[in-house]
């Protein structure tokens, strides 16, 4: 049973846009998100949609073509991507019910719904004090500790 990561993958995909952007690239295409997430720019594409439905970031056609940031990512918090990315809560039950005849069975969902919903409140409150903006803050100053000078998240002279 792996995580879910589509969360991380947005969160990703919104910081790398900030940092374009302050770096004067407002346009970005799904091809140079998907080099920066090592995925392929269909997984980006999917993610966008629901960005985009949710109305953190917007599409262009024609000359120029790619995806923008919308708004200020200082007010976008985690809460806005994980409620544009994931359906519903963030720890979930058995999909199908499981035995009501077995004591353990008949017990499970009860006792660990007490347990997930106190979950859900520590979750939600983090991902509500978290912003796009404190993300990025957070990933410059990894760069920055680690010693990495001169990596930018994308090559301002290429074409693509």
């Amino acid at each position: 049973m792996s995580a879910n990561s589509r969360l991380t993958v947005a969160a990703h995909v919104l910081a790398w846009m900030e940092l374009n952007r302050r770096l004067g690239r407002d346009v970005v295409t799904s091809h140079q998100i998907a080099d920066s997430v090592n995925t392929n720019p269909v997984v980006i594409r999917r993610s966008l949609g629901d960005l985009r439905k949710a109305g953190l970031v917007e599409s262009r056609r024609g000359p120029g073509a790619g995806w923008s940031l919308l708004g200020d990512p200082a007010k976008i918090t985690l809460f806005d991507v994980y409620q544009a990315v994931e359906a519903g809560p963030v720890l979930g039950m058995h999909h199908t019910l499981p035995n009501q005849s077995c004591p353990v069975g008949f017990g499970i969902q009860p006792a660990l719904q007490r347990v997930y919903e106190g979950l859900e409140g520590v979750v939600r409150a983090q991902l509500e004090r978290t912003t796009i903006a404190d993300v990025l803050a957070d990933v410059l100053a990894q760069q920055s500790r680690a010693g990495a000078p001169g990596v930018t998240p994308l090559d301002l002279t290429s074409p693509s």
